[in-house]
């Protein structure tokens, strides 16, 4: 049998993507139970609530050692910086990527996100979606001044999740501050 550093390079980029989106089906397939326990056991207003706790405490983790990193390079963490630090696979866990233009804003495009895809599959689209707000809780715990949020998703029924960067207001880090962040309207919230 060849040692593991033989096989790993021997692996093909095909077999990468495959072996990166089963990981992401099985991440996906967590958050979902963990998600339909809670509200099994709490009820759907305070297990959504417990959900969504949850997902701010792992964007704090996400976004503070993003931060932290760049700090120790002595970089300030900013709107721009933020993407600087890349802390996700760029193979499998979405068919593709991309950036466009929209109305003079950069967005990025994600489509057949493995995770959305599992979401559907279970019924789980609600209690998916809830998952998605570590986008904007990462970058507000990264830099309050900022929050990199979904103009479209996968599980509210759009055909890829699209994300913008844009300056946050006062109202959106009063939420923040909230144990009970209102993630919708954080990430709909533009003035």
């Amino acid at each position: 049998m060849a040692d593991q550093e033989d096989w790993v390079d021997a692996i093909s980029l095909e077999e990468a993507k495959r072996q990166v989106a089963l990981t992401s089906r099985r991440l996906g397939l967590l958050h979902l139970a963990f998600a339909e326990v809670l509200v099994s056991e709490l009820g759907e207003e305070k297990g959504k609530k417990c959900v969504a706790r949850a997902i701010k405490e792992y964007g704090r983790k996400i976004g503070g050692a993003k931060r932290e990193k760049l700090l120790a390079e002595g970089v300030e963490p900013t709107a721009e910086s933020f993407f600087s630090v890349t802390d996700l696979p760029s193979i499998g866990m979405h068919e593709g990527v991309e950036e466009v233009e929209v109305d003079g804003e950069r967005r990025y495009r994600a489509y057949g996100c493995v995770m959305g895809r599992v979401w559907q599959e279970y019924g789980g689209d609600s209690l998916g979606r809830i998952y998605c707000y570590v986008d904007p809780a990462s970058s507000m715990w990264f830099d309050p001044r900022c929050k990199f949020v979904h103009t479209k998703a996968i599980p509210d029924g759009d055909n890829c999740c699209e994300l913008a960067m844009r300056p946050t207001t006062e109202k959106d880090r009063e939420d923040f501050s909230s144990p009970d962040t209102d993630w919708a309207s954080l990430e709909m919230r533009t003035d």
